[in-house]
């Protein structure tokens, strides 16, 4: 989950005191960094990737350390080791490994400074898969929801992960482009007013049917978007990830949540210490933040269209943007020539054409931000991507 480590340091660095006493987690004083794992062994025919990298205090500069040089292994409680590759930034990989669902495995780490950390071994927890991914218009909001189910009831506690990608376009759409010191218009490749851009889920989703009588989840909540927002804009889309957790996995990410999310007032709840079961072999003392599960992750994506939605809601472009200024070749008043100056020289994208009488005596143009969508965004449609 992206930046799990920033939101365990806020738990760990800061002191939270309550109208009874202050709570004072040991690791407060420490200025070591600590081991950050994030990802889950994953039993089927998809990759395994996880990601390391170390807590930072609140003081330091950096917002992420990286751990890249290290070796990270799979391990079978009876045999049988699965090696990762680093691929740089933090991130290990391998393909798909195809478990046995029978046996238990360990995630294994050595760091560059010879330290060495093991997970428990856990057995395989099949995931089963996503019933439906729905959404419904709710006053300002959009919610996205989930359905799924156990016909065997043996799953009980889930988690769910998304990645977000939306079509989206510039305030002003820029028809001509400055090339070799003159403005031209803009070919069928060199268009920047459609973009896509994505993002990935940064919250705890969780869900859990213990208390029912059948393993069933109807309408998990999974992600709220502002009826103004841009990602509906034109058409979007919602990749969401299932992942089935044992008992001990699903409290521990309830703590990360309640840790990370639900802190900031007497009626929260109160802070508590992580106990996640990645240990430390070469000093069982040192804080270890995460929790290794063994499944076979389930996906389902949706497209979202804007024809879906009320017609009432209108997005918030993210920048203030005035209407295009104009710029002249020879400006009818002071005759300079703004084209060169706000233009070519100056970097204002060209909009449209201010004709005269037999030519082109000028051009509307704006900013980058507010005609030029890759700025945010590709305009590269994704391989998955489908047109409504």
């Amino acid at each position: 989950m992206k930046n799990i480590y920033i939101g365990c340091l806020v738990f760990m660095a800061a002191a939270v005191v309550s109208c009874k006493k202050p709570y004072n987690p040991q690791i407060i004083s420490s200025d070591n960094h600590y081991l950050v794992v994030e990802g889950v062994i994953n039993s089927g025919n998809d990759s395994t990737v996880i990601n390391l990298s170390k807590t930072v205090k609140l003081s330091e500069s950096v917002t992420s350390l990286l751990v890249s040089d290290g070796t990270v292994t799979v391990e079978g409680e009876q045999g049988g080791v699965y090696t990762l590759q680093s691929e740089g930034g933090g991130r290990y990989d391998i393909g798909p490994m195809n478990l046995d669902a029978t046996k238990k495995y360990r995630l294994h780490i050595k760091t560059s400074d010879n330290k060495e950390y093991a997970s428990d071994y856990v057995a395989v927890k099949p995931t089963p898969p996503i019933d439906s991914i729905g959404f419904t218009p709710k006053g300002s909001y959009l919610q996205i929801y989930a359905n799924t189910h156990d016909a065997s009831n043996n799953t009980r506690y889930y988690r769910w992960d998304y990645a977000e990608t939306w079509r989206f376009h510039a305030k002003f759409q820029s028809s001509y482009i400055v090339d070799n010191g003159a403005v031209r218009l803009r070919k069928g490749n060199e268009g920047i007013y459609y973009c896509y851009a994505n993002d990935k889920s940064s919250n705890v989703v969780l869900s859990s049917s213990e208390k029912l009588s059948q393993d069933v989840i109807f309408q998990a909540p999974i992600n709220t978007i502002s009826s103004d927002a841009e990602k509906l804009e034109l058409r979007y889309s919602i990749l969401l990830k299932q992942y089935a957790l044992t008992k001990e996995g699903y409290q521990f990410w309830e703590n990360l949540k309640k840790n990370t999310e639900q802190l900031g007032s007497i009626f929260d709840a109160q802070p508590s210490q992580l106990q996640g079961n990645i240990h430390c072999i070469s000093n069982p003392a040192e804080p270890v933040i995460g929790y290794i599960s063994v499944t076979n992750p389930q996906s389902k994506r949706i497209f979202i269209d804007k024809s879906q939605l009320p017609i009432s809601w209108i997005e918030k472009y993210p920048y203030d943007c005035g209407p295009p200024d104009s710029a002249f070749f020879s400006h009818p008043k002071t005759g300079v020539n703004d084209v060169q100056s706000y233009i070519i020289e100056g970097g204002g994208l060209p909009v449209a054409a201010i004709y005269g009488l037999f030519s082109i005596i000028g051009y509307t143009f704006s900013s980058e931000q507010c005609a030029d969508c890759t700025i945010r965004g590709r305009v590269q449609k994704p391989s998955f991507w489908i047109d409504n």
